[in-house]
């Protein structure tokens, strides 16, 4: 049986992202994403988004006092699709650099500054080279540009995550993948038709983890 009813994405509202920007640019690739400042907002929906915007000891006190911060990790320990964008993606790891904050602990590693960066905060266009095939990034060339914001990165201890790296100074991880848990460094939501793709292909994988086995009615 084809699923005929949009993908449902609950946007994790924790006050430190743009909300509108994800929001519509998730609607523009056919999902129907739903904000949720809550865990109860959560419910019924195919998949998570963590955008974000700002600082991890800020976001994490954010994430507690909104009750969201357990469900999460229960949600992402249950193998169901999760995509972390910016702060975010960085918040999925042990701690942060940022402040010394410890973070999610669901990929081991934490996010540390940029090294050698010839401007902080990175702002701008830059392009993000792959280190394997993934289908994250289907229909996107190598090297294609991408829109980042942040002066921190993720240092993952287990490469073999890692999809893409980026050049500012020295290089850094700029997408990750472990299952059903992806991140990206850079803001899709503002990377033009490149951006909208990766959120594109986010559906679809989301959209195969909710398909009925078949034969199943």
């Amino acid at each position: 049986m084809t699923r005929r009813t949009p993908i449902r994405i609950a946007v994790l509202d924790y006050g430190a992202a743009n909300m509108v920007s994800i929001t519509q640019a998730l609607t523009a690739v056919g999902a129907e994403p739903i904000v949720a400042a809550d865990p109860e907002a959560m419910a019924g929906v195919d998949a998570l988004v963590v955008p974000g915007v700002g600082a991890a000891g800020p976001a994490m006190d954010h994430l507690r006092d909104r009750g969201l911060a357990d469900p999460l990790r229960e949600w992402v320990r249950a193998g169901k699709p999760c995509l972390g964008i910016c702060l975010g993606l960085q918040l999925f790891f042990d701690a942060s650099d940022e402040g010394s904050a410890p973070t999610l602990g669901l990929l081991a590693g934490r996010s540390v500054a940029l090294v050698d960066a010839p401007t902080l905060p990175h702002i701008g266009w830059n392009s993000v080279i792959f280190d394997r095939a993934h289908p994250l990034f289907d229909g996107i060339p190598d090297g294609s540009y991408f829109y980042f914001v942040h002066s921190f990165a993720p240092a993952p201890k287990d490469q073999s995550i890692v999809l893409a790296r980026t050049t500012h100074g020295r290089p850094f991880v700029s997408a990750v993948a472990q299952g059903s848990l992806y991140g990206l460094q850079f803001h899709p939501e503002k990377s033009s038709d490149a951006g909208l793709r990766v959120l594109a292909n986010f559906v679809t994988l989301v959209s195969a983890s909710a398909a009925p086995a078949p034969g199943v009615a």
